[in-house]
């Protein structure tokens, strides 16, 4: 790192700069250049390094931030990549979507005078710069087990826990319904925020660590649960979640409203050369004017999804002001960069229709905030009850639905919630019966996930309570604000 103390003041914070907007319209790539090696160095250089790191404390996996931002200055990319990869399974992932401005560059001690340093896109520097030159996981020291793990899912959840347990020896055999890993990763988040080379090369990389994979495999139709549970030693369950919230609006269901997760997992399995499902047909917006109901990364990813496929215009309506709005400010702006029309305090109130039964507009009440800190907006008395506004497409809604219980979870003992349940995450107080002496807890080994934002109990702060659970517990339940996974009929030895 530079002697000169004052080097956050000489050189100010620099974001990658962003491809012409004639570009970002039109091709489903992403926006943001990489930096340079020259750029990474000059900006981990303004680290203040400090003795109390909020940027480290405020990551929700908890990264050693300024150690490999320090390594970065120095050019030791291969230390500083191998650090990154000990705290977190898909560090290039996170320095792409995770919402740094609200996380550790939102906490950063530089942030409110000078700007804080550019964390997420060193992350992307490291990693992406280290796969160049040829890095790879150091597995020589590992140890097999001879026991194996059948993990339903390769989503963030399914992938961490694969990449945990086969660093601790045990082989680790995935299942997805999906062409390709990364589940939400791939087929949810646009192309335009990460690009599918990345998770194309992540797969090239667990399976030369040893983690095999069977995708277009869907548990329940071309394998049974059963039989998994009587041919391995394990089965992690963490298949996410699928179902988008339902408005209950007038004419919901009319030809022209589109759940968002199905259009957007469409859109990416047609760029990518797979074909469409029956559940996620594609639809093309092109020439057409599309309205999105909601606030959050997932409307922006619709609105800016729907701009590169040609629609006409574009809206996204949202019940509350700008300043309260879920999703990622940069998002906001990148789509308003874009051509976005934002709408704000409108609230959705039905969907009206012509006379063959196809959208024509929108019914939407006006609104004002609500006292600070409420969540839910009040009717504006002084605009009437309602107003009309009229579009030729009405859109997707950018919400997720608060609890689904998967036809998986079933077949366990143990009720499972997903996407938001109600219930408490993480470790589980209660004790149960056993009938094997010892038995694993499978967030001994792998942290917990929310697809793009990870959050994750770091597995050196939480490993000896989980240490003293699992010798006794033959199923165990996690649960989670997004899944719940679950280990169960395990028999391996409580530490390695």
């Amino acid at each position: 790192m530079s002697q000169n103390v004052y080097q956050f003041i000489d050189l100010q914070r620099v974001d990658p700069p962003k491809k012409p907007l004639k570009i970002r319209k039109i091709e489903f790539v992403e926006i943001y250049e990489p930096f340079s090696e020259g750029q990474a160095k000059a900006q981990a250089d303004r680290c203040l390094s400090c003795g109390n790191p909020y940027c480290e404390w405020k990551c929700p996996v908890h990264n050693y931030i300024p150690n490999w931002l320090k390594l970065a200055n120095e050019g030791r990319i291969f230390e500083a990549a191998e650090l990154s990869h000990q705290t977190n399974t898909l560090p290039e992932v996170c320095g792409r979507v995770c919402p740094q401005d609200r996380l550790c560059e939102g906490s950063c001690t530089l942030n409110d005078e000078f700007g804080a340093v550019t964390i997420g896109n060193i992350e992307r520097y490291i990693n992406d710069k280290a796969f160049e030159m040829g890095w790879r996981p150091d597995m020589s020291g590992v140890k097999q087990t001879g026991k194996k793990v059948a993990i339903i899912g390769a989503g963030p959840a399914g992938l961490a826990c694969a990449d945990v347990l086969t660093r601790n020896g045990v082989k680790a055999i995935v299942f997805d319904r999906h062409p390709e890993i990364g589940g939400l990763l791939t087929f949810g988040i646009p192309a335009f925020k990460l690009e599918k080379e990345v998770m194309t090369r992540r797969r090239e990389i667990f399976t030369g660590m040893g983690i095999e994979f069977k995708l277009n495999t869907e548990v329940g139709r071309d394998v049974q649960l059963d039989d998994l549970l009587s041919d391995y030693d394990a089965v992690f369950l963490g298949v996410g979640t699928y179902q988008s919230m339902r408005g209950g609006l007038e004419n919901e269901d009319a030809d022209g409203v589109y759940a968002a997760l199905p259009f957007l997992i469409a859109n990416t399995k047609q760029l990518m050369g797979f074909g469409e499902t029956r559940d996620e047909p594609f639809v093309s917006m092109e020439g057409k004017r599309v309205v999105v109901l909601g606030g959050g990364d997932t409307a922006m990813d619709c609105v800016r999804t729907s701009v590169r496929q040609g629609a006409k215009h574009v809206t996204c309506a949202y019940r509350r002001d700008e300043e309260n709005m879920p999703g990622s400010r940069r998002e906001v702006k990148n789509a308003r960069e874009e051509g976005v029309e934002f709408k704000f305090n409108v609230q959705p109130l039905g969907i009206e229709v012509n006379g063959n039964g196809k959208v024509s507009g929108r019914k939407n009440g006006a609104h004002r905030n609500g006292r600070t800190g409420c969540q839910r907006p009040s009717p504006r008395g002084d605009c009437g009850r309602f107003r009309t506004y009229r579009s030729g497409r009405c859109g997707d809604h950018g919400v997720w639905f608060p609890s689904t219980q998967h036809g998986m979870a079933g077949k366990t003992q143990r009720r499972a919630g997903f996407a938001g349940a109600h219930y408490r995450p993480g470790r589980q107080r209660q004790r149960f019966p056993d009938q094997q002496p010892q038995n694993l807890c499978w967030r001994r080994y792998c942290p917990w996930f929310r697809s793009g934002r990870y959050r994750h109990c770091r597995r050196s702060q939480s490993g000896r309570r989980h240490y003293e659970l699992a010798g006794s517990l033959s199923e165990v339940t996690i649960n989670s604000p997004d899944s719940v996974w679950r280990i169960y009929k395990t028999s391996y030895p409580t530490k390695f």
